[in-house]
This record gives C-alpha cells, structure tokens and sequence, in this order.
C-alpha cells in the first residue's frame, strides 16, 4: 500500500476544495456520440467503497448483470422526468435566425430560457416560430400553425432571457412542444444518430426535464422484470433536470460555488419505501445524481421526509450521507459539481483514479456512454 506523507496527505485534503482538484484529461473519442443497443449492453465499473485498513480492486461487468450484483431488499430509487423538446428555432421580426433552449417554466407559458445570439435579445424583441403539419386538438384548444414570445426580462444568474409565449388560455406550451420543438442533446454530443427516444429513460413519466437523468439509461424493460424477480425493489422520484446540472464549477474555492435550484418531487409512497428498506437491512441505491440530489435534498436536518419544492443542496467532500447507501451514474464532465458529489461518496483520488482506470479500459464517457456502480464496502470475513 502507498504511504502518503503528511505533507501530502494535507494537499490532497486542500485539493478536494480546490477546482482544480477535478480536473483531468479525457481523449475526444471517449466522448460517447450514440448510444449501445440495447441499453442494458453497456459496460459497468463496480466499485466498492473502501474501509480504512483495506482496499478492494474495482469489478468490470456488463450493465445487465445487474440483478446478480445487487442483492434481495436493495431498493433501486429512480428519477422519473420527462425530457420536453426544449430547443426551438425562430426568427425575430427582423428575419435573423434565433435559437431558444427553454430551461423552466416561471409563470404561465412564461419560461426561463437560453438565447442564441445572446446580445440580440433585448426586452421587448419578438420571436415567431414556426412549422408545418396538422394541428392536434388537446384538451378543447387546438394547437397554433405559429407560436410567438417576447422577451420581458434578462436573467443574471444564467444569463439567459425570460419569455412570455402568446397561446390562448386553454393550451400550455408543453402542448406545443413536440409541434414546435426537438429534444435537446447535450453540446459535447456533436456526430450522432441517436433519436430522441433513446435519451428518454424507458420510465419517463413527468415531462420538464431539458436533459435527461442520463444514469437511467441503461435500464431496458425486460432488466427492470429481472431485477423485480430477484426480490429488488424499485420506486420513483422526480427531478427535472436544468441545464446547469452539468455546467462547470467556476470558482476556484468549490464550497463558495452558489448551485442552482431544482424542482424535487419525493413522495410519500418512496420515502416509506426507503424506511422499510433500511428498516429490513436492505440498501437504498440511488439511480443517478439527480436521485441521490433529491433524496439528500429531502433529508436535511435528519430523516427524510415527503417533499415537493426546490432545493439548491451541493454536495461535495465532507458531506455526511443521510439517505443512500449506493449510486448508480455515469462518468462526468472535470470540473462538474457532478464529480464533486461522486467524490463525497468515495474520495476525490478515489473517483480520479477510477476515471484513468476507466480510460484504460475504453469506458465510454457522458451521456450516452458506460456506467458505475458505487456500493458500500463489506467485508467477507
């Protein structure tokens, strides 16, 4: 085992604070660009969460072998979103092209949204989208040909513009979405095939999502019976995902990084769930940081609790655990709060040092790429 001098043990410790400190190198072709078919055909890192005297070597396995590694009275815990066809093309009254990626609603059809070019949307500018096709009735309204919005207020925190869409009383714009929208791809995602589908989980439920809990991709159908044979339990929350889930950490000092605020749902039915999970001996296994988010999120102070709200909880090294015993996700982008959450379960060196073991064994990155697996360490003695 590697002796580490005090010296060095303190700059490490320092380094866990230290944006720097989550940073590392991933070759372009890592990136994965499509994703595998079938889902469940992904690859899979194990890795067990250490004790203090012993180190365990990582496992390498297929993602449909899920149900033989995990055991009878876990309780898998999912996030159900929807992603919406969140990005939309128009054009201002001028003609010049735009580009919108709505990120959440704020009133009625009045959305939080991403604007290209940014500098060119001053309040009060409209914005006409259009398409063609047939309008589907809904609910008694009918669908517009066309679609507007003006641009009412600038946003700081994102940057972003606030926009009022003009629709009659009876019809959402989520309505419209699939008329007038497409489902947003993350940017590193840039030669692909994948159709929208394949970056909905096959569990999406609740639509508001603007990228998807990436985590649940891997589940198929015919896994989900499997693992529910085997004795382990499912059940569901909610998170709608923003953009800025996967934005970079910008300061330097990561516990001064402000996070944003999410929509959590976490309902009665999953918190007695995970109660009598824990209760029986069984682990509570966080599919997914959205998930271990929103359980952590509805944990503070103590127990957790059925909650609906937003929370703006950041997790990183030092953070005591309340609520999951094991998570599910993907490998994420350096310098993400993302990698700081993963590193609050298994040490920062920890995770760097799974992502280079990764990169040697041609894991694939990002959203459409391969997955780990965090348990707690047991002894076999």
């Amino acid at each position: 085992m590697q002796q580490h001098t005090p010296d060095l043990l303190r700059e490490n410790h320092e380094l866990d604070f230290n944006l720097q400190g989550y940073d590392y190198e991933l070759p372009p072709e890592f990136i994965a660009q499509n994703p595998v078919v079938p889902r469940d055909s992904s690859k899979l890192l194990l890795v067990n969460t250490l004790s203090a005297e012993e180190e365990k070597a990582n496992g390498h396995y297929i993602f449909r072998d899920l149900p033989e590694i995990l055991k009878p009275g876990d309780l898998l815990v999912m996030n159900n979103t929807q992603v919406i066809p969140a990005r939309l093309y128009g054009r201002k009254s001028t003609g010049a092209e735009v580009e919108v990626l709505l990120l959440q609603e704020q009133q009625s059809n009045c959305w939080l949204a991403l604007v290209k070019p940014g500098k060119r949307f001053k309040l009060g500018t409209k914005i006409i989208f259009t398409t063609g096709g047939n309008q589907p009735e809904n609910g008694g309204g009918t669908f517009p040909n066309s679609l507007t919005a003006k641009v009412l207020e600038t946003d700081e925190a994102t940057g972003g513009r606030l926009l009022q869409f003009d629709l009659p009383s009876d019809v959402s714009l989520l309505q419209c979405l699939d008329k007038f929208g497409e489902v947003p791809f993350p940017p590193y995602i840039t030669d692909t095939k994948a159709a929208s589908e394949q970056y909905q989980t096959v569990y999406a439920k609740n639509p508001g999502a603007v990228a998807a809990p990436t985590a649940g991709l891997h589940f198929t159908p015919e896994l989900l019976e499997k693992l529910s044979q085997k004795g382990i339990g499912s059940s569901f929350v909610t998170l709608h995902v923003g953009v800025g889930t996967f934005r970079p950490v910008e300061v330097e000092n990561v516990t001064t990084h402000k996070m944003h605020e999410e929509w959590i749902d976490v309902p009665r039915e999953t918190v007695e769930k995970i109660r009598q999970t824990k209760a029986a001996g069984g682990r509570v296994i966080a599919v997914g940081t959205t998930v271990a988010r929103s359980l952590e999120g509805a944990a503070i102070g103590g127990e957790i609790q059925p909650f609906t709200g937003k929370t703006d909880i950041f997790i990183y090294p030092g953070y005591k655990w309340q609520a999951i015993d094991g998570l599910i996700t993907n490998f994420h982008l350096p310098r993400s709060s993302l990698m700081m959450m993963v590193s609050a379960l298994i040490g920062r060196q920890r995770l760097l040092d799974v992502y280079q073991e990764a990169i040697a064994l041609k894991y694939r990155f990002y959203s459409f790429g391969d997955a780990m697996l965090i348990l707690p360490y047991v002894s076999k003695e």
